[in-house]
């Protein structure tokens, strides 16, 4: 009696259709990373975040003058590291930094900063610096928002959060203005830097 041989079955082939949403679905991811804007750093954020926390830490108690002075180069020391961190990620993704995605990602994050900009001159000089805090915060995150429209979706969701943090900067009392700055450019910088790093890769 000649024993019964395994039966082995051959495996399945790819059907068209599945090949054919296999391509589709290329071809879309491949679309959206070329029409996003995707050289914003995690690790630039960390590093910013990390700073920003310092800088709250340092600033704590001082003199208004030399309160303004810490912010002012806090917001140099991490613009520098923005565009650092956007350089390198850039160059190792092999993609050009000044691209179509990349310009409109700087007009639209730009106009929020520079009006920014205008409302500190003027908040200052006025000595309403404890409303400075969350107008920072809430332009940054809308600066943020706009400019992460270009982006991959974890930027928009990061400028949220800075509004969010930043109206509740506007209502607290003004002692509390630097624990705001605290969470939002030190906190989350770090933890949605570090969503970055995981989930888009530097």
């Amino acid at each position: 009696m000649i024993p019964a041989r395994g039966v082995h079955r051959a495996p399945q082939p790819v059907t068209l259709h599945d090949r054919a949403m296999d391509n589709l679905r290329f071809i879309r991811e491949t679309m959206e990373r070329s029409a996003s804007f995707t050289a914003v750093s995690g690790w630039a954020g960390v590093a910013i975040g990390v700073v920003a926390t310092g800088a709250a830490w340092l600033a704590r108690g001082r003199s208004e003058p030399t309160w303004m002075a810490i912010w002012m180069g806090t917001a140099a020391i991490s613009f520098a590291i923005a565009v650092v961190g956007m350089v390198i990620k850039s160059h190792a993704a092999g993609m050009p930094l000044v691209s179509g995605p990349g310009r409109k990602f700087a007009s639209s994050f730009s106009p929020p900063i520079l009006v920014g900009g205008l409302l500190t001159v003027a908040l200052y000089l006025s000595g309403q610096t404890a409303l400075l805090p969350g107008t920072w915060l809430l332009l940054y995150g809308t600066a943020v928002t706009t400019g992460g429209a270009h982006s991959v979706r974890i930027i928009p969701l990061t400028g949220s959060a800075f509004i969010v943090l930043g109206a509740a900067a506007l209502f607290a009392p003004a002692a509390w203005g630097d624990a705001f700055m605290a969470a939002g450019f030190g906190g989350l910088h770090v933890l949605f830097g570090f969503l970055i790093v995981r989930r888009h890769g530097g």
